[in-house]
């Protein structure tokens, strides 16, 4: 397997090449959470950690791809650390949610090192939302704006996925915040 300068590469070539690896064994997973604001964000926000969530996958399956690629699995079983890469790398498992509803779109992003697949920026915008919706996470709060300030977001479907959540109230709030 190719061998990657970790600390040369941005949260968006690291992704990429993680999922082009896990791809390559037939493991399909997307990036979603905080990396996603990364990205969407311009690096406003800056994430220490990857999400991949997976289906119908172990984390037994995964961890020789990983070792190949010189991440070790430590802490809670779920993460993934090598020295080298300024993130750890986590895999919560599936099905690929946003609160109660299933994700049915991908982002596709081609780079140098493979194409990355992530949740669009109207779900990632959704995903944040969840955190403030049903913890107070004034941070995803704050995340969810960054990204609506540099990418274009259906703010349509985003209210209609808030209603599903019972959260129209919060919504409201959050518009008020992208004034």
């Amino acid at each position: 397997m190719k061998k990657f300068n970790w600390k040369e590469m941005g949260v968006e070539e690291i992704s990429a090449a993680i999922c082009k690896c896990l791809h390559a064994h037939n493991i399909k997973v997307t990036l979603c959470g905080g990396a996603c604001v990364t990205i969407y964000s311009d690096n406003q926000y800056k994430s220490g950690d990857l999400d991949f969530v997976m289906t119908d996958y172990s984390l037994k399956e995964i961890d020789p791809i990983m070792e190949e690629l010189g991440f070790i699995r430590t802490r809670n079983h779920r993460h993934y650390e090598n020295p080298e890469c300024p993130y750890f790398v986590e895999f919560p498992p599936g099905p690929l949610t946003i609160g109660e509803e299933l994700v049915k779109k991908r982002n596709y992003i081609k780079t140098k090192y493979g194409e990355l697949c992530l949740l669009t920026p109207t779900d990632s915008v959704k995903d944040r939302l969840a955190a403030f919706y049903h913890w107070n996470d004034r941070q995803s709060l704050e995340q969810a704006a960054l990204i609506c300030k540099t990418k274009k977001i259906d703010l349509k479907e985003v209210e209609r996925w808030s209603k599903g959540e019972g959260s129209i109230e919060k919504y409201k709030y959050f518009l008020d915040k992208l004034k």
